[in-house]
C-alpha cells in the first residue's frame, strides 16, 4: 500500500519539546488533513494549516472522534514519545485494522532517559503504571535495568513500596522529569526518599544494577 492511501498515521511526537520531534513526524503531520491528539502535542505543530481536534485523556472518546473524522479525509493521530512504548497506537490499530494504519515512530521518553545516564537501553524492562499500579511481578527487580512510566498521583509510592519489598542492594535509583523540556530534572535518589518526594507526572524512574554505571 502507498504511503499516501492510509486513513490513519499514527505518529510519536517525542518526549516534549520541539527539538525531539523527528522530520518524519513533521511530514506525516503536514500531510495529514486533520490532527487529533491533547492540547499539548497539538500545540508542537503552530504552523500546520490542518483541522484540529483536541481530545482529552480518555481513550474512548478518542478512538470514537478518529471514527468521525475518517469521513473527512486522512487523520494523523498524535501520541506521546514513541507509539510502540505503552501507547495509543496498539488501541487504534485494533479498532481500525493494520492495513489502514501506518505508524511513524518517535523518541520515547525511555531512550531518553538512558541517554541523560549515557547507558545503552537494550535490554530494559519498561513498566507503566500510568493509569494503575501494575500487577505484582516477582521476577521484575531480577532485571538489571528497569524503566516506570508515572503519570498519576501514587505511581511513585508504588514504585518505593517496590523497591522497599524486593530490590536488591546493587540497585541505583534515577528520576528523570519533564525530559528535553526547560524544567527537566534527573537526579539520583535513596530508595528510603522515593515516598516523600513531589514529582513531575512526566517522570520516568530507572532502576539500574550498579556496577552498569562504573
Amino acid at each position: 500500500m502507498a504511503v499516501d492511501e492510509y486513513a490513519i498515521t499514527i505518529v510519536g511526537c517525542g518526549p516534549g519539546s520541539p527539538e525531539y520531534v523527528t522530520p518524519a513526524v513533521l511530514a506525516a503531520v503536514n500531510a495529514a488533513d486533520l490532527l487529533i491528539g491533547t492540547e499539548r502535542l497539538l500545540r508542537l505543530f503552530p504552523l500546520d494549516t490542518a483541522k484540529r481536534v483536541v481530545v482529552n485523556s480518555s481513550v474512548e472518546e478518542a478512538l470514537d472522534e478518529i471514527e468521525k473524522q475518517l469521513d473527512h479525509g486522512t487523520v494523523a493521530v498524535l501520541v506521546t514519545g514513541d507509539p510502540g512504548v505503552f501507547s495509543l497506537a496498539k488501541l487504534v490499530i485494533e479498532r481500525f485494522g493494520r492495513e489502514r494504519c501506518r505508524v511513524v515512530p518517535g523518541i520515547s521518553s525511555v531512550q531518553t532517559a538512558f541517554a541523560r545516564l549515557g547507558l545503552d537501553w537494550v535490554d530494559v524492562r519498561i513498566v507503566s503504571a500510568h493509569k494503575e499500579d501494575p500487577k505484582p511481578d516477582a521476577t521484575l527487580l531480577t532485571s538489571d535495568k528497569i524503566a516506570v512510566l508515572l503519570g498519576r498521583e501514587g505511581s511513585l509510592r508504588w514504585v518505593a513500596e517496590l523497591i522497599r519489598e524486593n530490590a536488591p542492594s546493587d540497585r541505583r535509583i534515577f528520576l528523570c522529569e519533564n525530559l528535553t523540556l526547560d524544567d527537566e530534572l534527573v537526579r539520583e535518589v535513596q530508595p528510603e526518599d522515593l515516598a516523600k518526594l513531589d514529582v513531575s507526572s512526566r517522570t520516568v524512574v530507572l532502576i539500574v544494577k550498579s556496577d552498569l554505571l562504573v
